[in-house]
């Protein structure tokens, strides 16, 4: 299946190409071929922001992982049916809408989703 990689950092150097290969031998090893991936890279600030909305530990952490696409899923939605957040009222507006679906999948299915915008405006 696939494998995405972003760097979104750029204090550590990091050649694409290498770490693809070096994964999908990971990757054959556990035999975990048939999932898709996705790893992004992101500096320490992003990084202990993400682990305090969703870990509740406001640290940087060495990584996170989690299935992220029902939350990029959800934001991605959202933006189609017209909710934007260019300014904090357009924000407010659709973090609570993000909010509420999350929360809604969450009851669900026992997970525990933030919209990832969660501090934009100071939150």
């Amino acid at each position: 299946m696939s494998l995405v990689i972003r760097n979104l950092q750029r204090v550590i150097p990091i050649r694409r190409a290498p770490l693809r290969s070096k994964i999908e031998i990971v990757r054959r090893i556990l035999g975990v071929q048939k999932f898709d991936l996705g790893i992004i890279c992101v500096d320490n600030k992003n990084i202990q922001h993400i682990n305090r909305i969703y870990r509740g530990r406001n640290v940087p952490t060495d990584v996170l992982s989690f299935p992220f696409h029902e939350v990029t899923a959800t934001h991605g939605l959202c933006h189609l049916l017209g909710f934007t957040h260019s300014t904090e009222a357009e924000w407010q507006q659709m973090f609570q809408k993000e909010k509420a679906v999350l929360d809604e999948l969450g009851r669900r299915t026992g997970t525990r989703l933030q919209p990832l915008t969660r501090d934009l405006f100071g939150g």
